[in-house]
């Protein structure tokens, strides 16, 4: 819900703008203010996320009201007068309304701030990285991916398809997996725990290889088993 004020010494506006608010569901009118110091009051009343703001107001105008906000909440600026529109757009007005606001017109400023406060889309999780091998860039599926090993300055990377040298420390192997799907067992050894079929106290089994588990990595592994 958009928790909204309007703010206009003209009562006719303020039915107006009252009106088309109700037509949007997620649009909620917490109050309506003849002047900035209303509206000033209603700001620190409750947290407000949009006001329909006149530009001509008694006292103090609309753009001198916002531009005082420390944090101001959105604003949609109503007036009469076109010539405001070049300074409300500077202030990052969401729209910039001249009276008598049409349905239609209100109603497009509220999608387009609709569409602005949709979150962003969750990017899915990378299933694979990319390593330099041998002066190329391979990429190589998290699936595919079954144990690492550490061989002096380089890691050993074994998968389903073929074993692979890059240069890389461990440390930044670890960086760059999920942790969800790969655990370190041994300073020298990192593996795909869903590839792991048998566990034992000194060493876990991926295929037909037996993994040595480290005595400081053992605790980790415990509920593994």
């Amino acid at each position: 819900m958009i928790k909204c004020i309007i703010v206009d010494d003209e009562p006719l506006a303020l039915d107006i703008l009252e009106k088309h608010i109700a037509a949007f569901p997620q649009l909620q009118l917490v109050r309506r203010c003849r002047n900035a110091l209303e509206a000033f009051d209603a700001l620190h009343a409750e947290p407000i996320d949009l006001v329909f703001l006149d530009i001509q107001l008694p006292s103090i105008s609309g753009i001198d009201f916002i531009r005082s906000l420390k944090e101001p909440p959105a604003v949609i600026f109503i007036t009469a007068y076109a010539e405001y529109a070049i300074t409300g757009f500077e202030l990052e007005a969401i729209d910039y309304l001249l009276k008598p606001v049409t349905p239609e017109r209100f109603n497009k400023s509220i999608n387009k701030l609709l569409k602005q406060k949709q979150p962003e889309p969750v990017a899915s999780p990378k299933d694979y990285t990319y390593f330099k091998v041998a002066g190329n860039l391979i990429k190589i599926m998290h699936t595919d991916l079954l144990v690492v090993k550490s061989v002096k300055d380089y890691l050993l990377l074994k998968t389903k398809r073929g074993n692979h040298l890059t240069h890389m420390t461990m440390k930044n192997l670890e960086a760059l997996l999920p942790a969800e799907h790969f655990i370190r067992v041994h300073r020298s050894y990192l593996v795909n725990r869903q590839a792991i079929t048998r566990f034992g106290r000194q060493y876990i089994t991926i295929g037909e290889e037996r993994i040595p588990i480290g005595e400081n990595y053992r605790p980790l592994l415990s509920p593994l088993s």
